[in-house]
């Protein structure tokens, strides 16, 4: 909206209807006064004072006689539009032959003219003209006026839209935002839980320096874990160092039961993905294909581009497990929180699949949309 310099007791006169009234009309009986006093000295050359005291008494018998049009006009306002015109009419006529008998008794009475009544109907038919142009400016001024306060209602309920829909959207925005830290934060605490209870069996079975050792390796994934929002992407290559920190936390846990292997396309390196997306995986791979198995098991992590895609792969080779589709993700919140998340940073533009690989185990299957930093990828 155009702000205006306009000062506000000027604003406050603009929009005081009362005040454009008698400033329209007193400018527009004052014109009238000076057509008069025109055609009266160029027309007529009569320039004696009391004719000229006549042209100014007649345009102060108009202000008075008119004003009585205004709350009348007021009135038929509201009226269907046959009735309104008959009663203006009706009242144009009235203040007509009011104001022309004024006229002519005050003009005669101001000067030496006599026998003017005869010529009423001549004065009249002026006058009927100038009270009918009245009447016609009024009620175009009063159109003027309503179609001024619709705009302006049209521009203030826009602008209200306009507000409302912004704040809509920063509350989309917020909730988007809130969504994603709920999802990525519900993470950690299972994996603390784990983590913790497996620091206390091993200072109970006195392995105090495996537990150290899993203190300060559970410290430097959660502040990796806090320094990075849920909301922002990173690399590739931060994430599956990630990844490495929290696999090193459970190779702690399971020794030589647990077996790792990372095969990552060095030129996908800089694809940005959501922070800690895989350590969920990797979470349930341990719970369902490692920690069951009294020899343990195999995480192999493959990573590559393809076309515009950047693909990750986790393959375990616990027992396996069956899920048609990624509603029936029943095995923890783990993946449930990773698909949702995924739904919200990429929306229907990715692939999840999680089923049974070829040999023996689970097969993770991500197919994400390329996201680069610092340039162009190399392929």
């Amino acid at each position: 909206m155009v702000k205006t310099n306009i000062h506000p007791m000027a604003q406050a006169l603009y929009r005081n209807t009362s005040y454009q009234f008698w400033l329209l009309q007193l400018v527009g009986w004052f014109g009238l006064a000076v057509i008069s006093f025109l055609s009266l000295t160029l027309w007529y050359d009569q320039q004696q004072l009391n004719y000229i005291a006549h042209i100014l008494l007649q345009s102060l018998l108009g202000v008075c006689v008119s004003w009585p049009l205004r709350p009348l006009f007021h009135y038929l306002w509201n009226m269907k539009p046959l009735r309104r015109l008959i009663s203006t009419a009706v009242g144009v006529l009235v203040c007509s032959i009011i104001w022309t008998g004024l006229r002519i008794s005050t003009f005669m009475a101001m000067t030496d003219e006599t026998g003017l009544w005869a010529d009423f109907g001549g004065w009249l038919f002026g006058s009927i003209f100038i009270f009918s142009c009245w009447a016609a400016f009024y009620y175009g001024v009063k159109y003027y006026q309503l179609l001024q306060a619709e705009h302006e209602t049209l521009l203030k309920s826009e602008a209200e839209n306009q507000e409302e829909q912004l704040k809509r959207s920063k509350a989309e925005i917020v909730a988007h935002e809130a969504q994603l830290k709920m999802l990525r934060y519900q993470l950690n605490p299972h994996f603390l839980f784990n983590t913790l209870n497996a620091i206390s069996a091993l200072v109970q079975i006195n392995e105090a320096s495996k537990a150290n050792v899993m203190i300060v390796q559970l410290s430097d994934f959660l502040r990796y874990s806090l320094d990075n929002d849920p909301i922002r992407r990173v690399s590739l290559k931060d994430e599956l160092n990630a990844l490495k920190l929290y696999l090193d936390i459970e190779k702690t846990r399971f020794g030589d039961r647990l077996q790792l292997e990372f095969r990552a396309d060095p030129s996908a390196e800089n694809v940005r993905i959501p922070s800690l997306i895989l350590q969920p995986l990797a979470e349930n791979a341990i719970k369902y294909a490692i920690a069951p198995m009294e020899e343990g098991g195999k995480i192999t992590v493959i990573a590559r581009l393809d076309e515009e895609y950047l693909v990750i792969e986790m393959i375990d080779t616990g027992p396996g497990v069956e899920v048609e589709s990624t509603s029936d993700f029943h095995t923890g919140v783990g993946l449930r929180n990773t698909v949702d998340r995924l739904d919200e940073f990429y929306a229907a533009d990715y692939s999840f699949r999680l089923e049974r690989a070829e040999s023996q185990g689970t097969r993770v299957y991500m197919r994400l949309p390329l996201e680069k930093q610092g340039g162009a990828l190399s392929k």
